[in-house]
């Protein structure tokens, strides 16, 4: 055989890979359990750094210095704006950040994933390949002690301090990802723009999505599928703002604060811009979007197609946006892309702005559909006018709403490793009080009061696990630290059995004060006490964890995180578009479980006797490898009886032995995962299953308990 046949590539015109049939080609339906296997150790080129430790040596200071330095180093091939580039800074920090979402955490500036597909080639984020790449000198000089994830939100916050705006600093701590989050469901659109994710009305907006069209950070700035209603624009402003965890006066102070920066680009024609970075030649290195309207740059760029300066005075913190908008009538027009824009009626000479390229000319300032929503709608128009008479409020209320919108998705404030932030405690940080460590006697002894208490060793399994199983690793909500189990609204979540919960943690709450521990800890402790009745030899189990408040717990925050399915308790709460074993595989990945972890832990629950639904109940009852002998038997058939029901008979008699979900049979289904249920199910290993059981469980246990790692 001759090399060329041998090569895997095409030659020619085409650099398209032939891969072949793939496994998702034959069975599109085939459960994947990738999601499980994102960023494995093996993709990490720098496992060994401990960027917690680096980056507490970092001089912020220094770091600042640099990225000011650039701000204000105009380049060639990417002219700055005004000679400043902290217009382009903020807006490359804002989508950076902009994509977190509160239904399930996703999203954010937390992983520095903007340099991956498909958020480094969305249609929202045009040209900021550029930005990025001027940034690279300073990750350069400060490599492995500054993450790509920390940059990014850092340059926007120096960018308002030295365009004199209101900032309340920046904390670090991100780490890096190294490869595109495959797992994350933007929308289910294959084209840019695409909407095909909403319902009967505009508020009946696919979950978990925020955006309004693929491909876009928030809402499309000409208005709903570039209809300029400034109505209609704010029925999905509020909507969008909402899933992204901020009410009407964050959604003005982003809006206005955000707008009093900058301009928009479109100078010309979309059809003379080229193809996004990952759609690229290999010779444009990673650049995209690459123009030839005259020089393709400056005053001739094209972004969003939108053209135009906000304010007079686009790189500096000013009242001008609010000034403008409230100031003149607005009218309708189009920028030479062919964009709707709103240009004010009879401008003055003093309230235009300066061309981009410091040529002297004067341009007439331009706002949004999206920010003619800000002065029609009641609501924003009454906020926008008090913070118009209230510049002060406003300066800090977009200081308070721009740090939430970057620090989100870090969870609780114990994760800010580093940095120059204010010492200030907000809500939606989740605060809980310090605990304390226990010694070994008051644990025993916590131990001796839960066995007395004559809880089921099952109860006490299924109160630990709904406890701490509200954990997201996407933005490092929930767990079982604070206990908030206890509290509104998770006490009277459907899946946790309010009632049967409620006998619980009466009974955890009189032993915690008992001992002078925090009812968090007890409930831990009383998941290890239940796994050992259940023939755990001894299940190690940490302490030091505190007590929420309820004033201190946001109780519409926290509505976000109630699971409407949980295979691992087998609870599905009604019929959804995705299968439960999809929605299972969704809540392992947010608790950080690998495909073998989900697999112990399913087998492990369903033994000790943990099942909402009382399917699955058909193991031993005791912590062993039963649960997995019996759903590998050859002795039964199953069939279906409903949308997540199914009932198996004796091969021999008939009769109905068992009953199951599909998040039970999906581990004799599926080849990969019962290739797992077939290797815990041998006899040789029996101890590995309780070994793996106990470890995945404490994983999860101990999953939000930051200062363990730190």
């Amino acid at each position: 055989m001759n090399a060329e046949l041998k090569c895997p590539f095409m030659h020619g015109s085409t650099t398209t890979p032939v891969t072949g049939t793939q496994n998702k080609d034959w069975w599109p339906n085939q459960l994947n359990l990738d999601i499980l296997r994102q960023h494995d150790q093996k993709s990490n080129p720098v496992a060994e750094v401990d960027y917690t430790e680096e980056v507490q040596k970092l001089n912020v200071a220094a770091v600042k210095a640099e990225i000011k330095k650039v701000m204000r180093d105009s380049q060639d091939w990417w002219p700055a704006d005004y000679g400043h580039y902290g217009p382009f800074f903020i807006r490359m920090t804002w989508h950076a950040a902009g994509t977190y979402r509160t239904s399930d955490g996703r999203g954010g500036a937390g992983t520095g994933a903007q340099r991956f597909a498909p958020l480094n080639s969305w249609p929202d984020n045009g040209n900021l390949d550029k930005a990025r790449r001027l940034l690279w000198p300073v990750k350069e000089k400060f490599g492995n002690s500054l993450s790509w994830a920390d940059l990014l939100v850092l340059a926007g916050n120096v960018a308002i301090e030295d365009m004199g705006g209101p900032n309340h600093g920046t904390a670090l701590g991100r780490e890096d990802i190294w490869h595109s989050e495959k797992d994350i469901y933007w929308g289910a659109e294959d084209e840019w723009l695409g909407d095909n994710r909403y319902g009967d009305t505009r508020q009946d907006l696919a979950n978990p999505l925020a955006a309004v069209q693929m491909g876009l950070i928030y809402v499309n700035p000409q208005g709903p599928n570039a209809n300029p209603d400034p109505a209609l624009s704010a029925q999905d402003i509020r909507e969008t703002f909402a899933r992204m965890a901020m009410n009407d006066e964050e959604t003005v102070a982003l809006t206005a604060g955000g707008h009093t920066f900058g301009k928009a680009h479109g100078a010309g024609q979309e059809s003379h811009v080229g193809s996004e970075p990952e759609g690229g030649a290999i010779e444009a290195q990673g650049f995209g979007w690459l123009s030839t309207h005259k020089a393709g740059k400056g005053a001739d760029a094209i972004t969003s197609g939108i053209e135009g300066p906000w304010t007079s005075n686009p790189i500096q913190w000013d009242m001008g946006y609010l000034e403008l908008l409230f100031k003149y009538d607005w009218e309708l027009t189009k920028s030479p892309a062919g964009a709707y824009i709103w240009h004010p009626s009879n401008v003055s000479e003093e309230d235009k702005a300066p061309e981009v390229d410091g040529s002297g000319t004067k341009v007439t300032p331009m706002m949004t559909t999206a920010d003619m929503a800000m002065k029609t709608d009641p609501s924003y128009k009454a906020i926008c006018e008090r913070f118009l008479a209230n510049p002060e409020e406003f300066g800090q209320a977009f200081a308070r709403a721009w740090f939430k919108l970057l620090h989100r998705d870090m969870g609780p404030k114990s994760n800010y490793v580093a940095g120059d932030f204010l010492d200030v405690e907000y809500i939606w940080q989740d605060p809980v009080p310090a605990g304390k460590q226990l010694p070994d006697s008051v644990v025993s002894a916590i131990k001796k009061e839960i066995v007395s208490s004559g809880l089921s060793s099952a109860r006490m399994v299924e109160t630990a696990w709904a406890s701490a199983s509200t954990f997201r690793g996407s933005d490092l909500r929930g767990g079982a630290n604070g206990a908030r189990v206890r509290l509104a609204p998770q006490k009277d979540w459907a899946a946790n059995n309010p009632e049967q919960l409620s006998e619980v943690i009466a009974a955890y709450e009189k032993i915690a004060s008992s001992n002078g521990a925090s009812v968090a800890d007890v409930i831990v402790i009383g998941g290890a006490v239940g796994l050992e009745l259940a023939g755990a030899s001894s299940v190690p189990v940490t302490t030091g964890r505190g007590d929420a408040t309820q004033d201190k717990t946001d109780i519409d925050s926290f509505a976000l995180l109630e699971p409407r399915a949980d295979g691992f308790r087998n609870y599905c709460e009604t019929e959804f578009a995705v299968s439960p074993e999809e929605m299972m595989l969704d809540k392992a990945q947010l608790l950080g479980l690998t495909p073998a972890e989900m697999t112990v832990l399913v087998g492990g629950l369903r033994s000790v006797g943990v099942s909402v639904s009382g399917d699955g109940l058909w193991g031993s009852g005791k912590l062993d490898n039963s649960w997995f002998k019996i759903l590998l038997s050859m002795d039964v058939t199953w069939s279906a009886t409903g949308y997540n029901s199914y009932e198996g008979k004796d091969r021999k008699s008939g009769a109905t032995v068992r009953s199951a979900s599909r998040t039970d049979l999906v581990f004799g289904s599926n080849s990969e995962l019962r290739a797992l249920a077939e290797l815990y199910a041998q006899d040789d290993n029996q101890d590995k299953f309780v070994a793996d059981f106990i470890a995945a469980w404490n994983k999860v246990m101990d999953a939000d308990r930051f200062d363990l790692f730190a």
